[in-house]
């Protein structure tokens, strides 16, 4: 439901015409406004957390730890649940324990790095929170009586940006004399490869004035970027550094494997450290459920 048609029915709700007018005498008015926030009072919220999902047990431990440390008020059930791979804890499974705990509302936060991702796109159709998915998928429609609200993923927020900074930071000596190359998934498909560029250019920008990098720069595994920006700058500057930050969620087959084949043989500083673990994970999913909670901005997809 649309906030415009949110706020309509509110206001009719409380006895107004469309002309801004008062339908009814102050008592009918303060009578519906009493039961407009009855209406509001009856929710009750849930919170489902979305991510990938790994047949690495490491990764799925580093996922739930940093959900479990995740505060929220007293009386709002939290739900970790994945894309795939994770069997019985799937976006479904999720939902349907939700439910079942009388939740009416539920707050949806995937914990994916970028809007850019294809699966934040079909996670957001698969929950009726846009009405098609821009490319085809398998992923079914979610089966669901609760309206849910959509948060976004992490993209370029400013807490990370710092939290990055702090795990690279022990690579950097002389950051006037570096620079710093921030590497994603990427994609190679049209509008998503656009927002994954600006979410790593506005990370690059922010950890290099935290670092006080001589220059910063992107790079994605898809296409593939990594090694040709290394080598760039190699050459254009071989009296520089060049300190690598990966930006994905856990450490595992991307920054342990993929990350230093495709640098196999340059000239580079990384210690392949990921966004978690780390509690300031847990604060960003927070924020993200505050804002929902507290009445701030977020996408309202109806039952």
């Amino acid at each position: 439901m649309a906030f415009q048609d949110e706020m309509e029915q509110a206001l009719e709700a409380a006895g107004f015409a469309e002309d801004g007018q008062s339908e009814a005498g102050p008592a009918e008015v303060g009578s519906k406004a009493a039961e407009g926030k009855s209406k509001a009072d009856s929710r009750r919220y849930g919170v489902l957390i979305i991510s990938h999902g790994s047949r690495s047990p490491e990764w799925v431990r580093l996922v739930d730890e940093a959900v479990s440390q995740v505060k929220v008020p007293e009386g709002v059930p939290v739900e970790c649940s994945f894309l795939e791979i994770v069997e019985g804890r799937l976006i479904q499974d999720g939902i349907d324990r939700l439910e079942a705990a009388g939740v009416t509302d539920i707050i949806a936060v995937p914990l994916f790095v970028s809007s850019g991702s294809t699966h934040v796109d079909e996670i957001s159709w698969s929950l009726g929170v846009v009405p098609e998915p821009k490319l085809e998928t398998d992923l079914p429609y979610m089966r669901r009586s609760a309206r849910v609200h959509w948060t976004g993923p992490i993209d370029a927020d400013p807490d990370i940006a710092a939290l990055m900074w702090e795990k690279v930071r022990e690579l950097s000596t002389v950051p006037s004399r570096e620079v710093l190359l921030v590497v994603g998934h990427g994609s190679k498909e049209a509008g998503f490869h656009e927002a994954w560029q600006e979410v790593l250019r506005s990370l690059a920008e922010q950890i290099g004035r935290l670092g006080g990098f001589a220059a910063v720069d992107t790079a994605m595994l898809l296409p593939e970027q990594a090694g040709e920006k290394v080598r760039r700058w190699t050459a254009e500057r071989p009296d520089w550094g060049v300190v690598v930050a990966p930006f994905f969620l856990s450490e595992g087959y991307f920054t342990e494997t993929v990350i230093p084949g495709r640098l196999e043989g340059l000239d580079y500083r990384y210690n392949g450290r990921a966004l978690l673990p780390d509690p300031l994970l847990a604060r960003w999913m927070e924020k993200r459920i505050d804002a929902v909670l507290n009445g701030g901005a977020d996408i309202l997809a109806g039952s």
